[in-house]
């Protein structure tokens, strides 16, 4: 009988054994693939791969806390109701976080020995509180926004800390504008796996996107800690100061040696810098500006012959993809005429907002949201170049802090604009247009004038 039950048994332990490998194999050679497209070209020997997964998983667990959210405040009552929602939203945690956010870059400068304690409370910060607001996503009551409020400042707070660890793990072979490229384009990947995952969840429960996102928050906390010990390191580091620069041509002798004693800021570099600021300002509110006005217009007026669910898909996947595009000619560009470049996407994106104005209608309104993902990434991984070029070492992780906690008030600036005006198509264009329009006045110039002059401080990191 043993010998019997043995032959029986061995075909079948065989055969699942065979399915389970047929189920593993795509798997392995996916995250194989994954793996060897993150260590490529030093990544993996500097570290830098390890902070793309990081930020994969960090921007996993932003999207569950969207979804369960988006499905709470706006997709789950009529429209005037989620406007009502969405504005008290704005009110309870964006605007405290426009008070919270200038503090954030000078606390976090602070903590230079900390960066890896600091992403990893971050990540648990939010893992507890999806957990808090895992009782409350059903109702929508007001304890949800204070929570909200605390995730959004734990999730900027990451996002400033991760721009300054990026230059400490930069390998030899590649520039800062083309690191910043694959960060991105690692977190672009995961929030596009983990949105349809957030949906599936949620037809289990409102609750259920939460719980996924405390477990892949409770992932980062460890993945933050076992970053390289470099992070932690702030040899060279001074705090960065965002003001215009002042070249003090009426300074002599003494005065002037004093001036060249003080700490450095970005008052050393020149006016690229603080011109790329500008018109990064105005692609960043452009963006939160389109985040809620088309969402409210496209539920109330979809676009032509399809329905609102479907029209905000189209307009989501767009964005995506725009962002995604413009993110990989970022790594194409490498550090190549980075005030050309966003003095162009700049002017590119008014131009397109005015078109859109003008023939409001299904096909602009796909396109402004393409030129606006390209134009965001671009513009942005200009920035980064830039200030991988111009700003001082010893300044620089500090410069990266600032410059990303202004860009995230003009968000918050500009989905303020687009909750208070009414929905209608053309208005709402027009008043993108005139902010792009303002940008395209205050540092295009600027920006052209740079270029043609050349950088007065080259650097590589």
């Amino acid at each position: 009988m043993g010998a019997i039950r043995s032959a029986k048994g061995g075909p079948l332990r065989r055969g699942g054994q065979g399915v389970v490998r047929a189920v593993r194999a795509p798997v392995s050679f996916a995250a194989r693939g994954v793996r060897r497209a993150t260590n490529a070209h030093g990544a993996g020997e500097s570290g830098l791969a390890k902070l793309i997964e990081l930020h994969a998983v960090n921007s996993a667990g932003d999207m569950m806390v969207t979804v369960a959210l988006a499905s709470t405040i706006f997709f789950s009552v009529p429209t005037e109701a989620a406007r009502g929602r969405v504005a008290l939203y704005l009110a309870v945690t964006m605007a405290p976080f426009t008070l919270l956010a200038p503090v954030i870059g000078p606390l976090l400068d602070r903590l230079p020995h900390g960066r890896r304690a600091a992403m990893a409370g971050a990540m648990l910060t939010r893992a507890v509180l999806a957990v808090t607001m895992s009782g409350a996503v059903a109702t929508g009551g007001l304890e949800l926004y204070p929570a909200a409020l605390g995730v959004l400042v734990a999730s900027k707070a990451y996002g400033v800390v991760r721009s300054a660890v990026v230059p400490r793990l930069l390998p030899p072979k590649i520039s800062l504008v083309k690191a910043n490229s694959r960060v991105t384009l690692g977190g672009l990947l995961a929030t596009g796996l983990a949105a349809p995952l957030g949906a599936g969840l949620h037809q289990l429960g409102p609750q259920w996107p939460l719980y996924g996102a405390c477990a892949i928050f409770t992932l980062g906390t460890f993945w933050s800690l076992a970053l390289p010990h470099k992070v932690d390191s702030a040899k060279g580091e001074a705090r960065a100061r965002l003001v215009a620069p002042d070249h003090r041509p009426h300074l002599h002798g003494r005065a002037r040696a004093a001036a060249k004693r003080q700490k450095p800021g970005l008052r050393t570099v020149g006016r690229s810098v603080l011109h790329g600021l500008q018109a990064n300002s105005a692609l960043r509110m452009l963006s939160g500006f389109l985040t809620f006005f088309l969402a409210f217009l496209l539920r109330v007026h979809p676009l032509a012959g399809l329905g609102p669910a479907f029209s905000l898909g189209m307009v989501a996947v767009a964005a995506g993809a725009g962002n995604a595009l413009g993110t990989a000619m970022g790594a194409l560009l490498r550090s190549r005429g980075p005030e050309k470049t966003i003095a162009a996407v700049l002017s590119a994106t008014l131009a397109t907002a005015v078109l859109t104005a003008v023939f409001f209608g299904a096909f602009f309104v796909v396109v402004i949201a393409a030129v606006a993902g390209i134009a965001q990434a671009l513009g942005k991984q200009s920035l980064d170049s830039l200030i991988q070029r111009d700003v001082p070492e010893e300044v620089r992780t500090s410069a990266f802090a600032r410059s990303e906690t202004l860009l995230q008030m003009c968000w918050v600036a500009g989905g303020a604009i687009g909750i208070v005006l009414p929905l209608n198509g053309v208005l709402g264009m027009s008043v993108a247009a005139a902010f792009l329009a303002l940008g395209v006045v205050t540092a295009v110039r600027g920006l052209l004038a740079a270029a043609r002059r050349g950088s007065p401080h080259p650097r590589v990191a």
